[in-house]
């Protein structure tokens, strides 16, 4: 992935781990994950409470990213500590496909929040830049686009935004039973170790190919 010098000067540090997996068959019955989803639910209860959660330093990390970008992380969480806060509330995890509830799995154990797109709905190789304002992004789950300001991340292919980073991906390459490789994106932020995305990517690829492979 292309990252703009702008990015980098802004964001010192920030590092992505990225890369095609496949070839996948996906299934909307999720019950072979029950058991990983049990032990990891179990290490997230033993690790975190509900209430410290927010100073966890790698949650606070993506806490200070949203800041810098305009985005409230009290409304608008960062994904793995959405999902993380689930887990601590005792509420069920968002059962989606195979394939997208595996990568979740891993984004709640490692925290790093993952970005996933069907990797036949891109147009090219991914470039991150800062959006332009006035920009629009219709993302998963949306009625109708957000329009966007300077100051947002995002990801682009040769034709259109596919994500804002590291949180909203887009509608047009979203995961579904057709998806048969999955270009993933493991979101680091500054003070996040490179060592912590490539472990995201690879428990990530690890669950992909042993649920959805």
């Amino acid at each position: 992935m292309e990252i703009q010098t702008d990015i980098l000067t802004t964001f010192p540090g920030l590092f992505v781990s990225e890369g095609d997996i496949g070839s996948l068959t996906i299934e909307m019955d999720t019950s072979r994950l029950k058991d990983r989803a049990d032990e990891i639910i179990r290490w997230v209860q033993e690790r975190y409470t509900l209430d410290g959660i927010r100073d966890e330093p790698l949650f606070r990390a993506y806490r200070d990213f949203f800041w810098s970008v305009g985005v409230d992380p009290t409304k608008t969480r960062p994904a793995s500590e959405a999902l993380v806060r689930r887990v601590l509330a005792g509420k069920p995890l968002p059962t989606i496909n195979t394939a997208v509830d595996a990568y979740n799995l891993a984004s709640i154990r490692t925290g790093i929040p993952l970005e996933a797109f069907d990797a036949d709905c891109l147009n090219g190789d991914l470039m991150m830049r800062f959006a332009v304002d006035g920009e629009e992004f219709l993302g998963i789950g949306m009625k109708n686009p957000v329009i966007l300001k300077s100051n947002q991340v995002v990801l682009v292919d040769n034709d259109d935004i596919v994500a804002i980073y590291p949180y909203r991906d887009s509608d047009a390459t979203k995961i579904t039973r057709s998806t048969e490789t999955i270009h993933l994106v493991a979101c680091g932020v500054p003070k996040v170790e490179p060592n912590q995305v490539r472990e995201a990517y690879d428990l990530a690829e690890q669950l992909l190919e042993e649920y959805a492979g």
